[in-house]
């Protein structure tokens, strides 16, 4: 059962509160549909894909939209985090906090100084 193969992209849907989600059944085939509210969150979709059905599988077609094209994500900060491991996280390299600090100036004055809790855009790169 197709469905039953990609339930784990189901539920990662489920928990990225996905928008406007549809699933359907045809010909053997899953097909759904949705709004991510970024683009991290809709990479994240399609990497479960890859990761359940390859590089280009044939049993799922999915159409995944993006509600805030403006900026790769939103980060809100957590007890122990640094703008280095957050950049690590988002696009696999520490020295891109760089680039974060520039997006969040508005709230951010020095690099080294983040708190829990404030709400950061990490942007297109």
């Amino acid at each position: 059962m197709v469905k039953a193969k990609y339930q784990d992209v189901l539920d990662l849907g489920e928990q990225l509160n996905i928008q406007d989600g549809k699933v359907e059944v045809e010909n053997g085939q899953l097909k759904v549909w949705g709004t991510a509210a970024t683009q991290y969150e809709k990479n994240l979709l399609w990497d479960k894909i890859k990761e359940i059905g390859g590089d280009e599988p044939s049993d799922i077609m999915a159409d995944i939209k993006v509600a805030d094209e403006s900026v790769y994500a939103r980060h809100t900060v957590k007890s122990g985090e640094t703008l280095g491991k957050i950049a690590k996280h988002y696009y696999g390299d520490a020295m891109k906090y760089k680039e974060i600090f520039e997006a969040n100036t508005n709230i951010l004055k020095n690099p080294d100084l983040i708190h829990p809790d404030q709400e950061l855009v990490i942007p297109n790169l």
